[in-house]
């Protein structure tokens, strides 16, 4: 792998190889993800992932029966993907850069988590874009710079650091000491919020990272790790505001007038998408 982004390929393909088989996503989790879109936004359509790691998603998303979905990922992961959709004929992986792909088009493309890792995310959602076919809807997840000032302030030194080391050392000696005081305060935040559902959104309403820990929290410890040996091993992140995006949706002109959204996802990240033009009035800028 010579391109920019295969440092970072390589750092997810150590995390998402050394997982246990299938998916380490619940089926909620990826309807959350997904929301907008639905089941028949995937029934009998060809679809493309990119990005797909080790096909945690993919295995979902075969689940609501596309006629074809492909996924693309950079990272030796792709060994893993392959297995994990191994069940699935209609499933295909290719091992590619995501930013270079290039297709005749899909009638969804969705890029969920990978573009706030890409040294040009821009160049990321062009390829989002450019392989929906005219008429096709694309859907993408990113981190959010609202919301994640914490993140930003403790978790990104770290993060330059705990990238240069060997996989192991990051996961084990880092990622699990680290990740284990949020994971009782997440757990505790969500007990106070079951026992006094009225009370505790009004008292808790300051608390850093409320939104996401309600929801992280319904997961186990292993989780936890999974998702700080995410953040801490991957050489490159950028936190992307919401006037970016709105940029970044507004500047083409290969994007359908009004059918964009931009959502504001559990306090601390953005789902956005739209439809591909039919027709362009001009070039994409």
């Amino acid at each position: 792998m010579t391109t920019a982004d295969s440092a970072t390929a390589q750092a997810f393909a150590n995390s998402w190889n050394n997982l246990p088989p299938g998916s380490v996503y619940t089926p909620s989790q990826f309807i959350d993800w997904m929301q907008p879109l639905q089941q028949s936004d995937f029934d009998g359509k060809e679809v493309l992932e990119l990005g797909c790691g080790n096909g945690s998603l993919l295995v979902h998303s075969c689940h609501w029966q596309p006629g074809r979905i492909v996924g693309v990922d950079l990272g030796a992961s792709v060994q893993t993907a392959r297995r994990n959709v191994g069940d699935f004929p209609f499933a295909e992986i290719v091992q590619a850069d995501l930013v270079e792909f290039a297709s005749e088009g899909f009638d969804l493309v969705y890029c969920i988590g990978v573009l706030h890792h890409l040294k040009d995310p821009v160049a990321g959602f062009a390829s989002v874009v450019r392989n929906t076919r005219p008429g096709g809807r694309f859907h993408c997840w990113v981190y959010a710079r609202e919301g994640n000032a914490i993140v930003i302030a403790l978790v990104e030194p770290i993060r330059k650091i705990a990238s240069r080391l060997p996989w192991w050392i990051t996961k084990y000696l880092i990622a699990t000491p680290l990740v284990a005081p949020y994971f009782v305060y997440a757990k505790l935040l969500r007990a106070l919020h079951r026992l006094f559902p009225e009370q505790a959104p009004r008292w808790f309403s300051w608390a850093p990272l409320r939104e996401y820990s309600l929801w992280i929290a319904e997961r186990s410890f292993s989780f936890f790790r999974h998702v700080a040996f995410d953040q801490l091993v991957t050489p490159q992140t950028t936190y992307l505001s919401r006037t970016q995006i709105e940029q970044w949706l507004s500047s083409r002109a290969d994007i359908e007038a009004g059918s964009s959204y931009i959502i504001f996802r559990n306090g601390n990240s953005w789902k956005f998408g739209a439809r591909r033009a039919t027709s362009n009035s001009g070039q994409p800028t």
